[in-house]
């Protein structure tokens, strides 16, 4: 049968999840086009917010790539803004004058910001809050610093003022109404807002009228008057008060149209072919500007796309705050009445706010600031309209007070219903990610983001989810991977260095502080993951910290079971000389070391040295042109290298001097874990370049780049990251490949693991296919190495870190006279 054909209006989240919900039922029922004013793919609006304060990139933020219409056979036109639609045609015509016919389509306008009309708001600096061209003006207007007035302190006004303070501008927010957020929020909770705000520097003027946006004379902002007369200075104006549902298409093809474009319970228009979906819909005389009802539409639409006839009766929404440090969670209506009661918990001290309103012993409402854990629990009560009678005196406690003993937070889970919903971003329910993590073996929360969308847009209910696999799994659940990176913090590595660059923190006390430790200084596990941190992301600005080094890097030897240390000398490719030889042998004999050892990695190891005299052994070796080995590091360890193609009648490359001149390139870089590093002259593979970090083998027509290997706990060759023709591009393809690891990997996480974690496919796009990209990484770390290729041996031998080398005092107590 002929396929029909489908052509979609816009493409934002709700239509993108359409598509998913489409392709599950049936991936070949349609010839599939899409018009998009945009220049650019899916990607989630919601997580605009992070983008704006520097906390998530737009690569961060993509839905679907090029990559995912290719595959699915969908045809995208970019930056084709649809001019006219012909009814009895059935065919849709972009301003750029693509003309697509269809069978079904779906129009997904979305919505447009709303213009306060006030004289001055076509000003040069008057901006607002909508999409990523929006956030890219507001990072420009950043850039140049000064103050920045928001004029809304709903949801997107208070992301926005939150981004541009955490970008460096001073913030003055103007509002309204007598409390922040008054629509989601009682006066209560709005108070404790502002004054979260204001913690955070940023001015919040309730009850403020504007009265007209200032010309500096030029035609760019130079400040705001209001009604009562004051005047504040400004270069940037955001307008972020509301939107409007965009109809203007609608309206020309002679749709029925309210306050938006008018549907059905099928989501049908007043055109049977026509669907519309999203913010530009109203649906029993509502508008919604959330996205989970915008997914309950979408999932009903693609139902009805093939045959179904499946309904949307309307969403009951909660509303979430996405500024990072911000707890916030209401639903439902709050206000008060004569019929209503209310049940309230306070903690001034923890800054905890909680209020319920019943109803005939229905929750009709719920406001909780400070700590919401219990709010999708409250909101499944509300959604359900549940009794809650019995469980009044101890309800406002949340779920794990319910039923006698408290429960513990994953009993409390697990009592929820399957379709009580976990992620109200994406609408997931607790069955869909149960069912999810069951049938495919899930064991990560990014294997869970990845299936089911669930916590992959604010993270807000990245706990809950965490809660849910250790229920689902039991003893197979590994929280290794989803638990934060030590007790001191609530945060994951992840977030600790995403946070760490967005916020340019650039020192262990400036993290801590900033990211709200929970200890004084830190423990024995972060303080060393962030020192490397830090170390990576600022190599010219931050001092590594010598007390968050292991004992071993702070005195770069290797301590053995009795207490000596073990000293190796770096030996370029594996390659040594008669020269160097000798000086091993000198100083063997000079300290009477006891045991020399070839290693696994193509040196000498000389073992029983005692702590004083490392500074004299290395002298020794210095003087012979060694420099430290690093075999202590989280770091490059080695490069072990064939004889290759100048000695052996298989090798068909020169694998030494390439093994030699990555080594001589890279040594001294710190890595969140040892790196090890091998080149084979031929595919015989005699350097066992196939279990190790990073491998080359040697080929006829090149080089095949080989990554992710382990040899040591963990069993497991190495995947191919693809093939390269010389010798430079070699080199650049390593190092960049290893400055993404240095960017991305989680402290101790050896590259396997962070291969395992991020996706090998994503790693070979950025480093083998994306030139750019590869260039980026490859000049960072050039530029790295500036200030990490200084011999520690050498260092010391100088006097640095001299008291960590002394002797103890030996004390005798004198005899009692």
């Amino acid at each position: 049968m002929k396929k029909q054909k489908l052509v979609i209006v816009g493409n934002g989240m709700a239509p993108g999840r359409m598509l998913e919900y489409l392709f599950e039922k049936d991936r070949h029922a349609y010839d599939i086009t899409i018009f998009n004013a945009e220049p650019r793919v899916n990607y989630n609006r919601l997580m605009l917010s992070p983008v704006l304060s520097g906390e998530r990139t737009y690569e961060d933020i993509i839905t679907h790539g090029d990559d995912w219409y290719a595959e699915h056979g969908v045809t995208l036109h970019k930056s084709a803004k649809v001019s006219e639609i012909d009814r009895a045609a059935n065919t849709v015509t972009s301003e750029t004058g693509v003309t697509a016919s269809y069978d079904r389509l779906v129009i997904a306008t979305g919505s447009n910001p709303f213009i306060i009309p006030l004289p001055g708001n076509d000003l040069d600096g008057v901006l607002i809050y909508r999409d990523l061209d929006d956030v890219g003006k507001m990072l420009d207007a950043a850039k140049r610093g000064g103050r920045a007035i928001v004029i809304g302190g709903g949801l997107l006004g208070l992301e926005a003022a939150a981004g541009l303070k955490m970008q460096g501008m001073e913030v003055t927010v103007l509002h309204l109404m007598p409390t922040l957020m008054e629509r989601q929020l009682d006066p209560a909770a709005g108070y404790l807002l502002q004054e979260e705000f204001e913690r955070r520097g940023i001015e919040v003027r309730t009850k403020a009228n504007s009265h007209e946006i200032v010309d500096d004379g030029t035609g760019k902002v130079k400040g705001i008057r209001l009604d009562d007369g004051t005047q504040i200075e400004a270069s940037v104006v955001v307008m972020a008060v509301g939107i409007r549902p965009s109809t203007e298409l609608a309206k020309a093809i002679s749709l029925d149209v309210g306050r938006g474009i008018l549907v059905g319970d099928d989501m049908r228009t007043s055109d049977a072919d026509i669907f519309a979906l999203g913010e530009c819909v109203e649906h029993r005389g509502i508008c919604y500007g959330l996205v989970a009802p915008l997914y309950e539409m979408a999932e009903v639409i693609a139902d009805n796309l093939l045959n179904g006839t499946s309904e949307y009766t309307g969403s009951v929404t909660a509303t979430k705050l996405k500024v990072t440090g911000v707890d916030l969670y209401s639903a439902g209506d709050f206000s008060e009445g004569e019929d209503r009661e209310e049940i309230v918990l306070r903690d001034a001290a923890a800054g905890v706010y909680k209020r319920l309103v019943l109803k005939d012993n229905r929750i009709v409402g719920a406001v909780l600031y400070g700590e919401t854990s219990d709010g999708p629990w409250f909101f499944d009560l509300l959604k359900k309209r549940s009794d809650v009678a019995e469980m009044r005196d101890t309800l406002i406690f949340g779920q794990a007070y319910q039923g006698g003993a408290p429960l513990d937070p994953t009993a409390a889970v697990a009592a929820l219903p399957d379709d009580a919903e976990i992620c109200g971003c994406n609408g997931v329910c607790k069955g869909k990610i149960v069912n999810a993590i069951s049938e495919k073996g899930l064991t990560s929360l990014d294997d869970v983001r990845a299936h089911t969308k669930a916590s992959a847009s604010c993270g807000t209910c990245t706990g809950l989810v965490e809660q849910l696999m250790q229920v689902t799994l039991g003893d197979a659940y590994n929280p290794a991977a989803v638990t934060p990176m030590c007790g001191c913090t609530h945060l994951g590595h992840s977030d600790v260095r995403r946070l760490i660059k967005s916020r340019e923190l650039k020192t262990i006390p400036s993290v801590m502080q900033e990211l709200e430790w929970t200890s004084s200084g830190g423990c024995a596990k972060c303080r060393p993951a962030l020192n490397y941190y830090l170390v990576s992301d600022w190599p010219d600005e931050y001092a590594d910290d010598y007390q968050s080094r292991y004992i071993n890097e702070r005195v770069h030897a290797n301590i053995q079971k009795d207490g000596t240390y073990s000293v190796v000398p770096r030996m370029w490719g594996g390659m040594t000389s008669s020269t160097e030889l000798r000086a091993i042998a000198d100083v063997v004999d000079k300290f009477n070391i006891p045991a020399v050892k070839c290693t696994g990695g193509q040196r000498i190891d000389m073992l029983g040295i005692s702590k004083e005299d490392l500074p004299a052994v290395w002298a020794d070796l210095g003087k012979a042109g060694f420099v430290s080995g690093q075999a202590y590091a989280k770091g490059l360890r080695t490069v072990k290298t064939c004889v290759g193609s100048d000695w052996c009648r298989f090798g068909t490359q020169d694998s030494t001097g390439l093994g030699i001149r990555i080594e001589k390139f890279m040594w001294g870089s710190w890595t969140p874990a040892k790196l090890k590093l091998a080149v084979s002259g031929c595919p015989r593979n005699c350097a066992e370049a196939t279990c190790k970090d990073i491998g080359v083998i040697c080929v006829d027509s090149g080089y095949e780049i080989h990554f992710a290997g382990a040899a040591g706990l963990d069993i497991k060759g190495t995947e191919v990251l693809g093939p390269v023709k010389t010798e430079d591009e070699a080199l650049e393809h390593i190092v960049a490949l290893t400055q993404m690891y240095r960017e991305q990997g989680h402290y101790l996480e050896r590259i396997y693991k962070w291969a395992r974690r991020v996706g090998s496919d994503e790693i070979r796009t950025r480093i083998m296919e994306d030139a750019d990209q590869r260039k980026l990484y490859f000049d960072r770390f050039v530029f790295s190495q500036k200030f990490a290729q200084v011999d520690p041996w050498s260092e010391r031998v100088s006097g640095k870190d001299k008291h960590e080398f002394r002797p103890m005092a030996v004390l005798q107590a004198e005899a009692a006279e």
